[in-house]
């Protein structure tokens, strides 16, 4: 059956109790690491979780040293051994399939500024997971337009991804 996953959630960082509430009434699975000036020890640094045949890594990427650096994004990814790892804080969107797995970074909703880049459009990205497929749907404003792309990642049943 083709469709969203029927574990839909969201990755988010916030600081505010509210928002946290409000997001919690959008979506009861919500799912939430440390950034790196959280104070409130119940987030973890990291987190994982299996929706269907997908093992995901959650982290707000302030620990990736370089911060955005693919190889130290990877080697996270192999730590957690996770299928797919969602990282930010640098506020721009990417995403590579890298070694055995794939690497998202679903940027800034906002477009917050970013201490290393300038060049910051504000972007989410929502996962569909169907059996051994992920569609990676990404939603981006560039000059003054809202830019839908997807990508497509399938996995093997013998390989990661």
């Amino acid at each position: 059956m083709s469709g969203f996953s029927s574990h839909p959630f969201l990755f988010v960082c916030l600081r505010e109790q509210e928002v946290h509430d409000y997001l919690k009434s959008l979506c009861p699975s919500l799912h939430i690491t440390r950034g790196e000036y959280d104070e409130d020890s119940r987030y973890p640094e990291t987190k994982t979780l299996t929706i269907g045949q997908f093992k995901l890594g959650l982290c707000h990427g302030h620990q990736v040293v370089p911060w955005g650096d693919l190889d130290s994004l990877a080697m996270l990814q192999r730590q957690l051994d996770v299928d797919i790892l969602v990282s930010g804080h640098t506020h721009q969107f990417k995403a590579y399939k890298h070694e055995a797995g794939v690497v998202i970074n679903p940027g800034s909703a906002t477009g917050a500024y970013s201490s290393i880049t300038y060049d910051v459009n504000p972007s989410f990205v929502l996962m569909d997971i169907d059996g051994l497929r992920v569609v990676v749907y990404v939603y981006e404003l560039i000059d003054g337009e809202v830019k839908v792309d997807k990508i497509d990642f399938k996995k093997t049943s013998t390989a990661t991804i």
